[in-house]
């Protein structure tokens, strides 16, 4: 976080960011705090032989000097109560409802008489999503395995990129990289909300959550002699959309501005992670009869392996559309020769960053160390996961097991066998 602060022969001047700005005048104080969109602007006006001074962080901030007061002690005053109202502000936006998933939830049941309530022990939830989890208790803890299924499989998805769904911490779990509006950062929205529909679906056919069941929905399309079984309640999952949406859609930004349009970003990537666990569901039957022959049949809804849902999503991400605001607020295709998105489609507005180095500004923790493979010509091999800087070689043991035989009655007996493997990884 940098601060710009400009003192000109007239009093105090502006200095311009690039992003937002202050209204000239002769006794003014300005201070932005990059790389976040937080700008702070403190104006002096003169009201007789005192100086009002106003920030326009937290809603504003009043704070009156006097004209002999009006120095660099008073500036100091100033810039001090600017940066506290600064930075609280950065560590809220860093906060994320992911974080539930690095921090383990107890269930509601478990709290004792008098304890602290489950919603203000949570961390990363924005005013929307407190709401909600008063509302829905029992479902908190099916969101953070959600959320955490979700970066587990981005995780795998991307095991052989620059960019490896890396966790940095427990609040903003990703850090600064989910700033930028990239494809990396869409498809982590996407498997994450598709996450939470997966974990809170299977809750309510297992009856862990009060205000739903299995699902029954496929009764009405079953063909012959077939009885509804219990099934994956995905309507209900993908209902519940309202506590992944929440922080986007309680924020109020200019329509048309640059977060407007991260906005609607974020939420076209929810409903497409959303989408892809739902139309994946397929019906699952089991047989009954004499000797099988399947005389009667019950049949359920099935949530497909979101190890397929992952793959679905990667496939999205290597085809995610490039979008831009336009003049009236909407996402439009930059390349107005595609096809618009569909809901079950990805949408990105930033180019991605290289990844390779590592950098505080835009998050990225580069590539030295990392694994790779020396004879891959894909994103995997040394020479593009090492950004052409080289690699160095080491020998490992790898141990495995060998040599199985079966034994009566019934078990299977194996060797440890150890083995020298070389390894490369990055400079």
């Amino acid at each position: 976080m940098s601060i710009g602060l400009l003192r000109t022969a007239g009093g105090l001047g502006q200095l311009s960011p690039g992003r937002g700005s202050c209204l000239n005048s002769p006794q003014s104080l300005s201070i932005w705090c990059f790389p976040n969109t937080v700008v702070v602007c403190a104006l002096g006006i003169r009201e007789k032989n005192t100086f009002k001074l106003r920030s326009s962080v937290q809603g504003g901030m009043d704070l009156r000097l006097t004209q002999g007061q009006f120095t660099m002690t008073g500036i100091h005053l100033l810039l001090a109560i600017a940066l506290i109202s600064c930075t609280s502000q950065l560590f809220v936006d860093s906060n994320s409802w992911w974080s539930l998933a690095m921090n383990p939830i107890q269930r509601p049941e478990m709290y004792i008489i008098g304890a602290q309530p489950l919603c203000s022990q949570l961390a990363g939830l924005s005013q929307g999503q407190r709401k909600l989890c008063q509302l829905y208790q029992d479902h908190m803890v099916y969101i953070g395995e959600g959320a955490k299924t979700g970066i587990k499989e981005c995780q795998f998805q991307f095991r052989q990129r620059r960019w490896n769904c890396s966790t940095v911490d427990n609040t903003s779990v990703f850090g600064r990289v989910m700033q930028i509006s990239s494809r990396e950062t869409a498809f982590t929205y996407a498997v994450s909300a598709a996450g939470v529909v997966n974990a809170i679906s299977r809750a309510c056919r297992e009856g862990e959550l009060s205000t739903c069941g299995c699902s029954r929905a496929v009764l009405k399309d079953l063909p012959g002699l077939a009885v509804g079984g219990c099934g994956d309640n995905v309507d209900y999952g993908c209902r519940r959309q309202e506590f992944v949406d929440a922080r986007e859609r309680e924020k109020n930004y200019p329509k048309g501005s640059e977060e407007h349009a991260r906005t609607l970003m974020n939420l076209q990537n929810n409903e497409a992670g959303r989408q892809a666990v739902y139309n994946m569901a397929n019906v699952a039957c089991k047989c009954h009869g004499v000797s099988g022959s399947c005389s009667l049949k019950t049949c359920w809804l099935q949530l497909a392996d979101f190890r397929k849902v992952g793959e679905f999503l990667k496939e999205k991400y290597d085809s995610a559309a490039a979008m831009r605001i336009n003049r009236k607020g909407k996402l439009e295709l930059v390349n107005q020769r595609f096809n618009p998105p569909t809901p079950e489609d990805l949408a990105y507005m930033d180019q991605s960053p290289d990844y390779c180095l590592r950098n505080e500004s835009t998050g990225s923790l580069g590539t030295e160390g990392r694994l790779c493979n020396k004879t891959s010509e894909g994103m995997d091999g040394c020479e593009l996961m090492c950004c052409g800087r080289g690699y160095d070689q080491f020998k490992t043991y790898q141990y495995e097991r060998c040599h199985c035989k079966f034994h009566w009655c019934c078990y299977v007996k194996c060797k440890r066998c150890t083995q020298i493997v070389d390894q490369f990884v990055c400079k």
